[in-house]
């Protein structure tokens, strides 16, 4: 079993942005055993984690798509079973390629970037003079102020990514999740939006990120900690530093793996081949 490692126990006060206790979700089998989780205000966390760790479970469970088999899930102060989801969720911004793929083409950029305080794949609502200026100025931000009439199936990968970030800014959310955003970007896109979250971590009054990876170089300056899962279950939640040691990362992604950071990101690099379970050779599961 792996062994767990939570030093963020503390309750949620008023600067609690998740506070998720002993969550366990049970299908067929158990996909997620008693995870705790805490993020406070000013946080920005990175998850790691193999692919069928329960990175996307965990997430779905947080947005509340998906209901926990057992445990206690609160997010932004509420907890969940006492509070409408629906109007929880507009305080939430979510960012992947998987959301992008059901943005209709022939959807313009700009309502596109529009939709996003509805949460709706589409424009149904006129919306005010006010959101429309707030919209072009997020759009300028993002280099996409030349695109607003342009059909979103036109746009490049990166183009398409940018403005999904700037729908899920619209509404001003407090918390942000980004769903392994940087999947199918070319390298010069996945720099440039990264570029943009590494600002966005760098916002005093911006909202709180949590972003899901495996790729440890895209973790850019300005994420605090770091949540490492392996096989549903919680390795490490802590400081980033502290998260992103060799051994550490190495018995999440069940390789052996040495960490280094030149110029401020971090990369990886495989040290030996994995063991008959999974594992680096002579670890213990």
């Amino acid at each position: 079993m792996v062994a767990r490692e939570v030093e963020n126990r503390t309750d949620m006060h008023g600067d609690g942005v998740i506070d998720i206790r002993g969550v366990i979700l049970d299908r067929d089998q158990r996909l997620l055993d008693r995870v705790d989780w805490t993020i406070r205000r000013g946080e920005h966390w990175v998850v790691l984690g193999r692919n069928g760790a329960g990175k996307t479970l965990l997430l779905r469970i947080l947005t509340g798509y998906l209901w926990p088999s057992q445990g206690r899930v609160s997010v932004l102060g509420h907890r969940y079973g006492t509070v409408d989801l629906r109007e929880l969720r507009r305080g939430i911004g979510w960012v992947s390629s998987a959301l992008a793929e059901r943005i209709p083409s022939d959807e313009p950029v700009l309502s596109v970037v529009l939709s996003g305080p509805e949460a709706t794949l589409g424009l149904y609502r006129e919306p005010s003079a006010r959101m429309v200026e707030k919209a072009r100025a997020l759009m300028e931000r993002f280099g996409l102020a030349h695109l607003e009439n342009r059909p979103f199936g036109d746009l490049s990968a990166g183009e398409r990514q940018r403005t999904v970030l700037a729908r899920s800014l619209l509404a001003d959310p407090r918390l942000l999740i980004l769903d392994e955003p940087s999947a199918g970007l070319d390298l010069a896109a996945r720099e440039r939006f990264l570029s943009q979250v590494q600002a966005l971590a760098a916002e005093p009054e911006g909202p709180t990120l949590i972003m899901v990876t495996h790729r440890v170089e895209e973790i850019v300056p300005g994420f605090t900690h770091g949540l490492l899962l392996r096989r549903g279950q919680v390795v490490f939640a802590g400081p980033l530093a502290e998260a992103l040691t060799d051994e550490r990362f190495s018995q999440t992604m069940e390789i052996g793996l040495r960490l280094e950071r030149p110029n401020g990101r971090w990369r990886a690099t495989v040290t030996e081949s994995a063991g008959p379970a999974g594992l680096p050779r002579g670890a213990t599961p």
